[in-house]
C-alpha cells in the first residue's frame, strides 16, 4: 500500500490527473469526475485535456443514468464536455459518439442519437446505434426504430437478442402483425434460446386480440411443406397460419423431439438449399485454390456421376481412432471397415469412403483386406485422394454436395475450416456430422440430435420457443409451446401416448435416430421414428423434415 502511495506521489500532475480519472471510470464516480474536470479547466497550463480524457469523462456520464439522483447532472455535464471537445477541434471517434448518443437517448432525443451514430459511417458498431434504436422503441416510434434497424443492416451489423427484443416489443405494442412475424424469425435466425424477458414479449403478442385475428385458415399445405423442405426444416416463413385464439404454455420436449404439451414433432434444422449450394461452391473454390498438386475438378466430375450416397466416411479419422491405445485390438482397416458395414446394415446402401491413395496402397498389401478394398474401389465405394492432397477437402465437399451424413470425429476447427468463414457451418455440422466410438470392439455411431434447440415454426402454424437458462440435460429445458386453441384440444388427445413413448424409449434407441428416411435400425425399424415408438405416432404425422435421401436433388 505504501509503495502504491509513494508511486502516485512521484507522478507528474498530468500523471496524477490521469490516474484519478481512470479510478473514476472504474468506480463510475461522477461527482469526483466533475471536480477533476473543473480543476483541469482552471489549471489549463498544467493539464492539457486530450481526446482520451474527454472520452473518459463522457464514458462516466453515459454510465451514470441508473441512479436517478445523478441522471440530470450526468446529462448536463456530458453535453458540456462534448461541446468543449468540439471547441478544441478534437475529432470524435466511435467511442465518443456512442457515449453522446446515450446522453441524447437519455433525454428521449432518438433523432439526435441516430444522426450522431450515422456520423461515424462504416465505423459504427452495434453499441453506436443501440441508443437510438432503444429510444425509438421506448417512445413507441416504431417506424423510426425500423429505419435504424435497416441502416444497421446496410452496414452489415448483426442485431442481438436485446435489439431484436426491443423491435419485437414495439411491434407488439403497435399491433404491427407483419413486423411481429418478421422479428420472431429474426430471433430464430440469430439466437438459439431466448431470455425470460423476451419470452414475456412473445407471450404478450399471442395473448392479445390482434394475434387472434390474423392468420390464413385455408393455406396450401403442399406449398407449406415444400417451403419447409427447401428451408431446411423447422420453419416456413409464409405468415401466420390458422385461425382463433392462441394458447401459450410452458412445456418440455421428450428425447425423441415430441412436445409434451401439444404432441408436435420438433425437427433437426438444416441449412437451406441455397446455403447448401453456396457452401459446396465455397469448399470447391478453396480446394482448387490450395490443392495445387492435385486435380480437385476431377473429383467434382467423378462425384457428379456417383452422388447417390447417404453417408461419407472420413476413413483416415476412423482408422486412426485410438490407434496409440490399441482400441479393441483393431487395425486401421478393421475400424473403418466396421463403420462402413454398420452404415450399410442400417440403410442397405454403401457409403462413400474417402481415404488418401498412399494409405489405400498400404492397406492393399494386407491380404486379408485386399479383395474387399479392390471390390469397393470398383463399386465406387472407396475413393483414393491424390498424392499431395489434403483429404479433408474431399470428404467435406462430398458430404455437402451429396447432402448426406458425414462420419468423422474431426471437430473441423483446423485452418481449412476457418477459411470457410461460414455463419451456417455450425448448423450444418450439427445436422450432418455422425461421431463414433468403439465399445469393447463394437462400433457405436452417435447420430445427429433428434431436434434442434432453436425457435421452430410448424406446418400447422404453431411455434416452439426454447428458453435460456442453466440446463443439465436438454430434456429438462423449458420451452414455450404456442398453438391455436382449436388444434391444441385435438392435440391433447395424443399426450398420453406421447408421454408413454418418452418413458419406454431406451437411450440407445433415441441416440440411434438418424434423419435419413432410408436408414434403418438393427431392429429393422426406421431410425427416423425410433423402433418401438413408431406405432404410437399414427394420430399425427410430423412436420416434414428434410431427410438425407430427399435432399438429394
Amino acid at each position: 500500500m505504501d509503495k502504491a502511495k509513494n508511486k502516485k506521489k512521484n507522478l507528474t500532475p498530468e500523471g496524477q490527473f490521469r490516474s484519478s480519472l481512470d479510478n473514476c471510470s472504474k468506480t463510475k464516480d461522477l461527482s469526483t469526475a466533475i471536480s477533476l474536470y473543473e480543476s483541469a479547466i482552471s489549471d489549463a497550463s498544467t493539464i492539457r485535456l486530450s481526446s482520451n480524457h474527454f472520452n473518459s469523462f463522457l464514458y462516466i456520464c453515459s454510465n451514470s443514468f441508473s441512479d436517478p439522483s445523478t441522471k440530470n447532472d450526468a446529462i448536463q455535464f456530458g453535453f458540456r464536455v462534448f461541446e468543449h471537445m468540439d471547441s478544441c477541434n478534437i475529432t470524435p471517434n466511435e467511442a465518443t459518439v456512442t457515449a453522446v448518443a446515450r446522453l441524447a437517448a437519455a433525454t428521449d432525443d432518438g433523432d439526435r442519437a441516430f444522426e450522431l451514430a450515422k456520423g461515424v459511417g462504416n465505423c459504427g458498431k452495434l453499441r453506436t446505434y443501440g441508443p437510438a434504436l432503444f429510444c425509438f422503441c421506448k417512445m413507441g416510434e416504431a417506424d423510426k426504430a425500423y429505419q435504424v434497424e435497416e441502416h444497421m443492416r446496410s452496414l452489415g451489423l448483426q442485431l442481438e437478442e436485446a435489439e431484436l427484443a426491443g423491435l419485437l416489443k414495439v411491434s407488439v405494442e403497435k399491433e404491427r402483425e407483419e413486423k411481429v412475424y418478421q422479428y420472431l424469425h429474426k430471433l430464430r435466425m440469430s439466437i438459439r434460446s431466448v431470455s425470460d424477458s423476451t419470452a414475456e414479449i412473445i407471450q404478450s403478442w399471442f395473448g392479445g386480440e390482434m394475434a387472434t385475428k390474423v392468420g390464413l385458415s385455408n393455406g396450401d399445405m403442399d406449398q407449406v411443406k415444400e417451403v419447409i423442405l427447401q428451408n431446411g426444416g423447422g420453419w416456413h416463413g409464409l405468415g401466420w397460419l390458422g385461425k382463433g385464439k392462441w394458447l401459450a404454455q410452458r412445456s418440455q420436449i421428450a428425447p425423441d423431439g415430441r412436445c409434451l404439451s401439444c404432441g408436435e414433432q420438433l425437427v433437426c434444422v438444416d441449412i437451406d438449399r441455397s446455403e447448401t449450394e453456396r457452401f459446396a461452391e465455397s469448399v470447391a473454390s478453396l480446394a482448387m485454390e490450395r490443392e495445387v498438386h492435385s486435380n480437385f475438378k476431377e473429383f467434382q466430375d467423378w462425384l457428379e456421376k456417383h452422388s447417390d450416397y447417404d453417408a461419407v466416411v472420413d476413413a483416415a479419422n476412423v482408422g486412426l481412432f485410438q490407434q496409440n491405445f490399441a482400441a479393441g485390438g483393431f487395425s486401421i482397416a478393421q475400424q473403418f471397415v466396421a463403420v462402413v458395414k454398420e452404415l450399410h446394415s442400417r440403410s442397405n446402401k454403401w457409403p462413400l469412403v474417402i481415404l488418401h491413395k498412399k494409405r489405400v496402397r498400404t492397406l492393399l498389401e494386407d491380404a486379408g483386406y485386399r479383395e474387399l478394398l479392390e471390390e469397393w474401389i470398383n463399386e465406387k465405394i472407396l475413393y483414393g485422394t491424390p498424392f499431395g492432397s489434403n483429404d479433408d477437402w474431399y470428404w467435406l465437399y462430398a458430404a455437402v454436395k451429396c447432402k448426406c451424413l458425414l462420419v468423422t470425429n474431426d471437430e473441423m476447427r483446423d485452418h481449412i475450416f476457418e477459411l470457410l468463414g461460414s455463419s451456417f457451418f455450425a448448423r450444418w455440422k450439427e445436422r450432418h456430422q455422425v461421431k463414433y466410438t468403439f465399445v469393447k470392439g463394437e462400433i457405436k455411431l452417435l447420430m445427429p440430435p433428434t431436434y434442434s434447440v432453436v425457435i421452430q415454426e410448424s406446418e400447422n402454424g404453431s411455434w416452439h420457443v426454447p428458453l435460456a437458462g442453466e440446463v443439465v440435460e436438454e430434456s429438462s429445458r423449458t420451452w414455450l409451446c404456442i398453438t391455436r386453441q382449436a388444434s391444441c384440444e385435438s392435440d391433447n388427445k395424443q399426450l398420453a401416448s406421447v408421454v408413454e413413448a418418452s418413458e419406454v424409449s431406451e437411450p440407445d434407441q433415441i441416440a440411434a435416430c438418424c434423419h435419413s428416411d432410408s436408414f434403418t435400425s438393427q431392429n429393422g425399424g426406421s431410425l427416423n421414428k425410433c423402433s418401438g415408438l413408431a406405432g404410437k405416432r399414427k394420430e399425427r404425422s410430423p412436420s416434414p423434415t428434410p431427410s438425407h435421401s430427399s435432399l438429394q436433388s
